[in-house]
């Protein structure tokens, strides 16, 4: 049984009755009567409602923020009650792209699973993490933090990354001597939001997105390397994705006096008093396989 103010946690964070009701799996409309019970009880207006977006009134807010320390502070307590029992157990919702969920996040999940067999996870993989109240996730890991302030993001490590072609590319077009022959290049963008960024080398140099020619993104790496294999174009990418393919000649590395800089990649989680000990193990567990994957595929034993 939900009881009104588990429901009113939902709705603030969710932003909406309708997905509120979604991720509680009852009704809307019994989902409302149990926040008119409460805005009755309370003898106060806790919540604006419109079609587009509920939010809390002012008076509603305050109840959210005590609300919300009051009940992570009774989860903080009843962890340490059972510590001694298990030490992480629940459900665990986390949210990630394709690519570094098969990378970093499934071997860390399976891992806890096994030291914790009462921790149910679901891992959400897809372009779409950014909206943590909407998706109900406990903590997202993407590259680069959300704008969003009102969550928090801690970093995790760097992802090393190597600009790579084929040599059939590379005879037909040329080898890029400099950072600046790379213009004269036709490039493989993992979307349009790369085609944004500017390629930054570690001696400082950066490679401006307008200087950028491509003719195609594709949002998988695993595509992303097909064609780079079939000779489309380069890719600034993960080692992690190539080490092989360079090792065995199938690939080329460029520039290799003058790497680029990684990939960041961070946890973000909203800002609340507690963090659960499931939540915390995850990032830090995370934490250390990128760290490892860092070591052994450093861009030194290319």
């Amino acid at each position: 049984m939900i009881s009104s103010e588990q429901a009113f946690l939902q709705v603030v964070e969710a932003g909406s009755f309708k997905k509120a009701a979604e991720h509680l799996n009852i009704e809307a409309s019994s989902l409302s009567r149990k926040i008119a019970a409460l805005e009755s009880r309370l003898q106060v207006k806790l919540l604006y409602r419109s079609t587009a977006k509920t939010r809390p009134t002012e008076l509603g807010q305050t109840y959210y923020n005590g609300l919300r320390r009051t009940v992570d502070g009774q989860m903080a307590l009843e962890e340490e009650i059972i510590s001694g029992v298990s030490r992480i157990k629940g459900r665990l919702r986390i949210g990630s792209t394709v690519d570094l969920g098969d990378q970093f996040i499934v071997p860390v999940i399976r891992s806890m699973q096994k030291q914790a067999p009462e921790l149910s996870i679901e891992l959400m993989l897809g372009s779409d993490v950014d909206d943590l109240a909407e998706r109900n996730l406990d903590v997202a890991i993407r590259i680069g933090p959300l704008s969003d302030s009102s969550l928090i993001a801690k970093f995790l490590g760097e992802i090393p990354r190597v600009l790579v072609a084929s040599p059939d590319y590379l005879e037909i077009r040329g080898v890029p001597e400099c950072p600046d022959d790379l213009i004269h290049h036709n490039f493989i963008l993992y979307s349009p939001a790369q085609a944004q960024s500017d390629i930054v080398f570690f001696d400082g140099v950066r490679l401006p997105c307008s200087k950028l020619g491509s003719n195609i993104a594709v949002n998988s790496l695993r595509s992303i390397h097909t064609l780079v294999i079939d000779g489309a174009g380069i890719h600034c990418g993960p080692v992690w994705l190539y080490e092989d393919d360079l090792k065995k000649g199938r690939l080329i590395r460029l520039l290799p006096s003058n790497p680029v800089t990684g990939f960041s990649v961070y946890a973000v989680y909203a800002s609340r008093s507690y963090l659960p000990k499931k939540t915390s193990e995850l990032i830090k567990q995370i934490s250390k396989q990128i760290e490892q994957n860092q070591k052994n595929m450093s861009c030194e034993t290319l």
